[in-house]
């Protein structure tokens, strides 16, 4: 029997990804879950496993080539073994009567193509019922008795109801939400009425642009501006960005764009603080972490949050309410090769410093690597972003939507300062900090405390314990 070894979903809104190596041959006998090919996203790198085992007879794609989620990797001649009934399979109208009761509703329904396929974790097997769950599902349209003797109507497209799922792609999905679109209301221009992005946007022109709520800036909508010929002047040279690079230019656009930044600025003299850093340093090594800066910041921070739960909240402006967060999870940018990946730190107001300092380590070496897991960078409180270690004084970073604010950190470096009881200045090592936020729901003033409480617990550490 041969079967078609099909790109899987590879996380949330990601409908393809670039090949970067393949890690089979034709004529090769494979094994279920064996890696087959590694494919690049806007944020990973990821090996993609086969759901079956056999023996390889085509390979369709190689190192370079965009491969789009659902499109033909490879094709297999399934082995005499994988072909056997398993346990499941020889019991399934015994087991699916004896536990339909008891099992989750939404558990037993075919999956809808509305929803999203799942991650790459759906391995082996469940991938292979997940493709036979889908199966059944056309984007064609599928016709009635009623509408068969109906007269054409070839003028008005039938609106689609609203119980069916539209065809489009998750981009496509991506873009009404943030639209504040529903995508059953956009007529498809494509075969069968499949929906494009270019019907969302001329959908939402007709509704008059920005009628509807939520809806993102304009610039997020239109066309992106025409560059001059540039080669007029000179020699010129294109390269193509990478996944990364248009993540980056993406979500910076959307966060600039939709959120009114503010940026306040201040420094804390950590002098006695670097003095403990170097003393406990050892400790963490230990332990296979590193007692930086960043590290305790992790901590500051999210004791912060508890005493100020404004900056711990995203904005639904599409409904004008605030979303407030019971978790505490800070994300670090890190730079690698690649470009900017900010993993994220979970329930870091449970960990202790040392905890701290192993996982940002750790995560930070995954980041570097490429293996960071979608999901790993999600869902964060707020975003710490640490530039000390290449210089500069002061910057204004920019919050990490959906995210209401980042704390930017520049080079500490000894600065006189005047000491009132001892009348005369002394060197003291300067912190400078800054945070970003997002003016619709956190005031000036608040920016100010939250920032100068960030300073104090670096200055005296004693704070986080009696306040955090």
């Amino acid at each position: 029997m041969t079967i078609e070894l099909k790109l899987p979903e590879l996380g949330e809104n990601i409908t393809s990804g670039k090949v970067i190596a393949v890690l089979v041959n034709v004529g090769e006998t494979i094994a279920v879950d064996q890696s087959v090919i590694e494919v690049e996203t806007d944020k990973a790198l990821i090996e993609v496993p086969s759901s079956v085992g056999g023996k390889i007879t085509e390979i369709h794609l190689k190192p370079g080539d965009d491969a789009e989620v659902g499109g033909t990797i490879l094709v297999i001649e399934e082995s005499d073994a994988s072909m056997e009934p398993t346990l499941d399979e020889e019991n399934f109208e015994e087991i699916s009567s004896d536990t339909a009761e008891s099992m989750d509703p939404a558990e037993t329904q075919p999956m809808m193509i509305d929803e999203p396929a799942p991650s790459l974790e759906t391995k082996g097997k469940d991938a292979a019922t997940t493709e036979s769950a889908t199966a059944g599902y056309s984007l064609e349209p599928t016709e009635t008795p009623s509408e068969a003797s109906a007269p054409e109507n070839t003028e008005t497209p039938a609106p689609k109801s609203k119980k069916e799922p539209a065809p489009a792609a998750p981009s496509v999905r991506r873009i009404a939400r943030e639209a504040g679109v529903d995508i059953s209301d956009v007529p498809g221009s494509g075969i069968g009425g499949r929906i494009s992005a270019k019907d969302v946007r001329e959908f939402v022109a007709a509704q008059g642009g920005a009628a509807v709520p939520g809806a993102p800036a304009p610039a997020l909508m239109s066309v992106p501006v025409q560059l001059p010929d540039l080669a007029r002047w000179g020699e010129v040279r294109r390269e193509p960005m990478s996944g990364i690079r248009r993540a980056t230019s993406v979500n910076l656009t959307r966060a600039w764009t939709s959120i009114p930044h503010v940026t306040q600025c201040e420094k804390a003299d950590i002098s006695e603080l670097d003095d403990l850093r170097r003393k406990f340093s050892q400790k963490a090594e230990a332990a296979g972490g590193k007692l930086t800066i960043t590290a305790i910041l992790i901590k500051v921070i999210a004791s912060a949050l508890k005493v100020f739960p404004q900056f711990n909240a995203s904005v639904d402006a599409g409904v004008n309410e605030i979303v407030y967060k019971n978790y505490v999870h800070v994300g670090v940018a890190v730079d690698t090769e690649n470009g900017l990946l900010v993993p994220v730190i979970r329930d870091a107001d449970k960990k202790n410093i040392i905890e701290l300092s192993v996982e940002l380590g750790e995560a930070a070496e995954r980041a570097r690597s490429r293996k960071l897991a979608p999901d790993e960078m999600q869902g964060g409180s707020i975003t710490i972003t640490n530039l000390g270690g290449f210089g500069g004084t002061y910057f204004t970073p920019i919050v990490n939507w959906p995210e209401v604010a980042i704390l930017g950190v520049s080079r500490a470096r000894m600065e006189p300062v005047w000491a009132k009881d001892a009348a005369k200045f002394e060197p003291r090592l300067m912190l400078p900090l800054m945070v970003s936020y997002d003016h619709r729901i956190i005031d000036g003033a608040d920016g100010v405390k939250f920032l100068r409480w960030v300073a104090d617990a670096l200055e005296e550490p004693m704070l986080m314990s009696l306040e955090g």
